[in-house]
């Protein structure tokens, strides 16, 4: 089976585009799956404002994960529901985008994207530029056949050691195949830099555990992450 647009793709329609400026979409979350994590809701917000910025240069570049100065953790998705996209560019060109996004599910918040920054690449070097400029259109007319995402495997971290309740680290073997890096990106293949977000995250939860529960409600929650930023492509293996 062609994983292209299916094994890693969270758009499935565009409401409205006003190139370079701001994109509204939506993503029906599958039903079948086991869960989508904020992480994958993150992905869903990029891919959004990556159409805008591919439709402002025509489609001759673009952008890759590059920095987040924010993301907040608003509340939890589930299988099922269909996320309302929106990603606003503050700037884009052949050289990088600016923008930043929000995801709601049933009218409430689900992520906030602040200050992201995505270096833009020749398309040719990832992608078809003509499938992409046909799947752009597809999108703005009847959009995508919801529920090809199939979810991804679970990446166990290895070797988790630390100063108890203080810091923890962990090995992350990134797989040699799986369906996704036949859409991220068909002619390069490369580890999405949510998957290694939603890593980073598992081990947080588990530095967490290791922490006495707060009074409040007891139990620790995660809000947000500040200062991200990608430095290098993760090829398979």
């Amino acid at each position: 089976m062609d994983e292209h647009f299916r094994a890693f793709s969270f758009v499935d329609r565009i409401h409205s585009v006003r190139p370079g400026v701001q994109i509204r979409g939506c993503y029906a979350i599958p039903i079948g799956i086991a869960d989508f994590p904020p992480s994958l809701v993150a992905e869903a917000v990029g891919q959004l404002a990556a159409w805008a910025s591919l439709a402002a240069v025509d489609f001759k570049c673009r952008p890759v994960a590059g920095l987040a100065a924010k993301i907040e953790l608003l509340s939890q998705v589930r299988p099922g529901q269909v996320l309302e996209l929106t990603a606003d560019l503050e700037s884009v060109d052949t050289e990088a985008v600016a923008y930043g996004g929000t995801a709601h599910a049933d009218g409430k918040p689900v992520i906030r994207l602040q200050h992201c920054v995505g270096p833009m690449m020749p398309i040719e070097d990832f992608d078809d530029p003509q499938l992409l400029r046909d799947r752009f259109a597809l999108l703005q007319r009847e959009g995508a056949t919801p529920g090809a995402f199939g979810g991804v495997p679970h990446f166990p971290l290895e070797q988790p050691d630390g100063e108890t309740g203080k810091s923890l680290r962990a090995t992350l073997q990134v797989p040699t195949s799986a369906p996704f890096f036949g859409d991220h990106f068909p002619r390069r293949p490369v580890f999405p830099g949510t998957l290694l977000m939603n890593a980073n995250l598992e081990l947080v939860a588990m530095l967490a555990a290791q922490l006495s529960a707060p009074a409040t409600d007891g139990r620790w929650t995660l809000t947000s992450v500040s200062d991200v930023k990608l430095r290098a492509f993760t090829p398979p293996g």
